[in-house]
Parts: structure tokens; C-alpha cells; sequence
């Protein structure tokens, strides 16, 4: 009888995985996926650079000190601009730039595109059908056009300015995605019981809901971040940001400026151009393995390849 009651006991006390266990054992899994790694390697770089900027930099990136179109050396790394400029210290506090902006308005308009999307599609009725209207109003607009419109009319903004604008009206994609993944939970089971439970509707959406799209809400942060960057380089390149700032975009603007492509001056255009492809690079390759770690069937093909069997055929 005691032996039939410790064995109740043990059976009693085991307990399946916690959300935190599950989420540590995916983010384990995220890391060791080779092109997870590479991907956060790549970016990683950026941010270290981002971050200690001040101390890499070794000069001002608006100092004209040296003598101009020097192609790099063992003083100017990525040699100088036209007018005598260190390309290496703009480049370095570029990145800090770029990179601010770009994450800024990439969590900015993920945020905005979960708030709007999940509410839309978890109210329904006459909230949903306004908060639609107005998403679909922002998917049709050019949203470079209708940049170039809001910029012209403020000029000369600084980064962070265009940081802001780029994410309040980038938010709308995210947010058709969010409404339809929102409607086809709201049906489930473990929705169904916190209803009857009495919890409130905020707790629900925050605490059932949107844990159930938390590779939806990674994927569209890494292209938010991404389509950040590149909205702000293209402003900068075409000459709405204050051009005494250091970003990748003004440092493409005053590369086009200078003639850097028709005087050769590599070193001027090829450092920021190529700092942009490598940060989608990254992206792309962390959203990829993401991809590959929620989505069922792409994981089971992964498995497949590792083993070296194919599907079995019908």
C-alpha cells in the first residue's frame, strides 16, 4: 500500500516544462543552428562597434585634417573624403547612427503593428473594421513617397527624427500579420477557458495570445530593423537628414557628392554600402533559422537531411 501511495506521489510531483524552460530551450536551439550564429556573429560585430564608437573613432568625422582622396593608409584606414575627412571614424560613428535609428524604428513600428493587430483581431466588430480601414489606408500609400512628403515638409531633420517618422507609418504589414494570427487563436481551447475564467481581455492578449506568436513578432522585428535601416540611408542619400550627421546614408550622399565612383575613391562608397548588405544578411539569416525552429515542417525536413533519409513516398 505505502510502495502503491510513493508511486502516486512521484507521479504527482512531475510536472511538465514551464514556459521559461521551453523558451530557454529554444533560444538554445536558435544559437546552435549554424546560420543563427552567424547571423547573430555579424550583427553582434556591429553593435560592439555601435556601442564603443566614441573609443574606436580615432578622430572627428568632420575634421578636414588630412589631405583629401587619400586612399587608405597606415593613419586614414578606409583613407579620406573629398574635402580631408577621416572615412574610418565616419564610418564607426555611422554605425552607432544607423544602427540606433534602425532598431529604434524597427521595435517602434513592431510594437505599434502587435498593439494595432492584436486588438483588431481580438475585439472584432466595429473596432476591428475601423483599425482595418485604417491599416489598409497605410498599406496602400508608397511608404518612401509618403516619407519624402512628411520630410519635405519638416527638412532637415536630424536621425532620430527620421527614426520616429519610419517607424509610425512602417507598422501596417505587421499588423494585417498579427490580426489574422490573432483571429485564429481567439478560437482555441486555452483562449476559450480564460474567458471563462473571468480574466480580463488586456491579460488575455498579452499573456495567451501574443506568447503564441513570438516567431511571428522575431521575424517582423529583424525586417522591420532591416527595411528601418535602408528607409533611413535612402533619406539620407537623397538629401533629407541633416547632412552634417554621421550615418551610413550621409556618408553614401556625400560619396555620389564628392565623385567618389568617378574618381575611384572606393573606400568613400564601399564600407557603408557594404555595412548595410551585411546587417540584411544577418537578419535574413537569424529570421531563416527562426524559421526553421517554429515552423513543423521544416524542421522535420532538417531532421531528414541529418540523417540522410528522404520522405517516404505515396
Amino acid at each position: 500500500m505505502s510502495t502503491n501511495t510513493d508511486a502516486l506521489q512521484r507521479q504527482t510531483d512531475v510536472r511538465p516544462a514551464g514556459p521559461k524552460r521551453a523558451r530557454w530551450q529554444k533560444l538554445r536551439e536558435f544559437l546552435g543552428n549554424p546560420r543563427a550564429a552567424v547571423g547573430v556573429g555579424i550583427f553582434g560585430i556591429f553593435v560592439l562597434v555601435a556601442v564603443f564608437a566614441p573609443f574606436i573613432a580615432p578622430y572627428n568625422p568632420q575634421a578636414t585634417n588630412f589631405f583629401p582622396n587619400q586612399s587608405p593608409n597606415a593613419v586614414n584606414w578606409l583613407g579620406t573624403t573629398a574635402t580631408g575627412q577621416d572615412v574610418f571614424s565616419q564610418f564607426i560613428l555611422g554605425t552607432r547612427t544607423s544602427l540606433t535609428v534602425g532598431v529604434g524604428a524597427g521595435l517602434l513600428s513592431t510594437f505599434l503593428a502587435l498593439a494595432i493587430g492584436v486588438y483588431s483581431g481580438y475585439r472584432g466588430g466595429l473596432i476591428d473594421s475601423i483599425l482595418t480601414a485604417v491599416t489598409n489606408i497605410f498599406l496602400v500609400l508608397p511608404t518612401l513617397a509618403l516619407l519624402i512628403v512628411i520630410e519635405s515638409f519638416l527638412r532637415n531633420t536630424t536621425p532620430l527624427t527620421n527614426g520616429v517618422i519610419i517607424g509610425v507609418t512602417s507598422w501596417a504589414w505587421g499588423a494585417r500579420v498579427f490580426r489574422s494570427q490573432t483571429m485564429s487563436l481567439i478560437g482555441r481551447d486555452f483562449v476559450v477557458a480564460a474567458r471563462l475564467s473571468g480574466m480580463s481581455s488586456a491579460r488575455i492578449m498579452a499573456t495567451e495570445i501574443i506568447p503564441n506568436m513570438l516567431s511571428m513578432v522575431a521575424s517582423n522585428i529583424m525586417y522591420a530593423c532591416l527595411g528601418a535601416i535602408l528607409a533611413e540611408s535612402g533619406l539620407a542619400f537623397l538629401g533629407f537628414e541633416n547632412l552634417s550627421s554621421s550615418s551610413w546614408g550621409t556618408m553614401l550622399y556625400w560619396a555620389d557628392a564628392g565623385g567618389a565612383m568617378l574618381n575611384g575613391a572606393w573606400w568613400w562608397f564601399l564600407p557603408p554600402g557594404l555595412a548595410i548588405a551585411l546587417v540584411g544578411t544577418s537578419f535574413a539569416l537569424m529570421n531563416v533559422s527562426v524559421d526553421q525552429i517554429t515552423n513543423p515542417r521544416l524542421r522535420v525536413t532538417r531532421r531528414r537531411k541529418r540523417r540522410g533519409t528522404s520522405p517516404a513516398r505515396t
